[in-house]
């Protein structure tokens, strides 16, 4: 496998476009952490944040951000016979994007490629080869094992509820309410719920508590704040509802995520 370039958490303004007629001469792929749209056999598609896409050399390219800040993570490549074999065999799509619950894994593994791609390291194409071929087959994990996996149908509500489904993740703390976000979206509460479920694949319920409780992880992790204080920050009205929510979704409480996140070592930050 031949790495051309990459680059790691690029940001880009709401001005950002790739429009490339004939694509490029190797492969691209992409990992894009915020919404964006692509053009997919004539149409264009909006995409949620943590969306993949694999272009094929002479591929024709176009997409872009609706929004302030755009970021990816991306490299150019040239794979070898057998490379493209995994490809195929682990039937990772060609030319096509594809929502992913969390592309946290897999953009880690591209930081690594990438301090290794400019790094002096007498190993490093073989060490990029070996982070290539996890990737794929972390690719293919989040892909087939994840039940949650977004499924993005189309209907003509898609970008306001691409939109909504954006704010709950990037604010969990607000005191959402179903029948505002119905109305913005001029539906009855029951039928806002029932495209939401059918566009992404789980409930909005379900994604409240999901983006609040990843923001609570967050929090126990790198903050002192009591643990009355974090299930306010997050939107809770009261504690004792937080705590059975935290320990029905990771097995222990609060105070005992956090006791095991501060005796884990530190990350290594060398990369």
């Amino acid at each position: 496998m031949k790495m051309k370039e990459i680059g790691y958490h690029h940001r880009h303004d709401r001005y950002f476009c790739v429009d490339r007629q004939n694509g490029f001469d190797d492969w691209l792929m992409l990992l894009v952490k915020t919404p964006a749209v692509f053009r997919v056999n004539g149409e264009l598609v909006p995409m949620p944040a943590n969306t993949f896409i694999l272009f094929t050399p002479q591929h024709p390219i176009y997409y872009y951000t609706e929004h302030d800040n755009y970021y990816d993570d991306w490299f150019h490549f040239i794979p070898n016979d057998e490379e493209e074999e995994l490809l195929r065999s682990l039937e990772i799509p060609f030319n096509t994007p594809v929502a992913l619950p969390d592309i946290t894994e897999l953009s880690a593994t591209v930081r690594n490629m990438c301090y290794e791609k400019y790094s002096a390291n007498i190993n490093r194409k073989t060490t990029i080869k070996y982070y290539f071929r996890i990737l794929l087959y972390k690719l293919h994990e989040k892909m087939t094992m994840h039940t949650d996996t977004t499924k993005v149908t189309d209907n003509i509500y898609l970008s306001t509820l691409l939109w909504v489904r954006e704010c709950i993740y990037r604010w969990p703390g607000r005191d959402w309410s179903i029948d505002d976000m119905a109305k913005e979206l001029s539906l009855s509460r029951s039928r806002f719920q029932h495209l939401y479920s059918e566009t992404f694949g789980v409930s909005v319920n379900k994604d409240l508590i999901t983006s609040r409780l990843a923001r609570a992880k967050e929090l126990l992790a790198t903050t002192d704040l009591s643990i009355n204080d974090i299930a306010i920050d997050i939107g809770y009205n009261g504690i004792s509802y937080f705590l059975r929510q935290f320990k029905a979704a990771f097995g222990v409480t609060p105070m005992q995520y956090r006791s095991m996140k501060i005796e884990m070592p530190p990350e290594d930050d060398s990369l």
